[in-house]
């Protein structure tokens, strides 16, 4: 009985304070075609998947039915190596996810000019457990890829109709 109770008081109180989950953001130019991205793009299949979680929002197929272009100029992941042993062995990577675009309107009015996005992780590396961390940088780049999609929608939906 006091658990119910507890747990009716606290969603009472998170309902009053205005609380709701993140909610991807909702565009004024609801339909949006991609180009620029390699078909297996990382970058690409998470913005559309964003995209398609966006309220209203369409991914159309053809850029004369889209209100706005997006354009990935690049769309690049890099490994570097950040630190070594004096053998010569990495024990320390830095990973980058870098994400150059433009939005433009389909007759080619310039919406968002180019712009660059880049986000680094660094991560520790050791070559006895080289298949745990290949599985570990790959989640950090999963990771950055939804922090940049977030990025672009979010500058997508500052754009007005107009």
């Amino acid at each position: 009985m006091r658990r119910r109770l507890f747990v009716l008081a606290t969603a009472a109180v998170l309902t009053g304070c205005g609380f709701q989950l993140r909610r991807p953001p909702e565009l004024q130019l609801k339909r949006v075609f991609l180009t620029g991205f390699d078909a297996y793009s990382p970058m690409g299949d998470e913005l559309r998947r964003q995209l398609r979680a966006s309220p209203g929002a369409v991914l159309t197929e053809t850029a004369a039915e889209a209100d706005v272009v997006l354009d990935a100029l690049e769309d690049a992941r890099e490994q570097v190596v950040a630190a070594s042993t004096a053998a010569g062995q990495v024990r320390e990577l830095t990973l980058r996810a870098r994400l150059r675009f433009k939005a433009r309107t389909p007759a080619g009015r310039e919406l968002i000019a180019p712009a660059e996005l880049v986000l680094s992780r660094d991560v520790s590396y050791s070559e006895t457990s080289a298949l745990a961390k290949e599985q570990e940088i790959a989640l950090l780049f999963r990771s950055m890829h939804t922090d940049l999609a977030a990025q672009v929608l979010r500058r997508l939906a500052a754009l007005g109709p107009g």
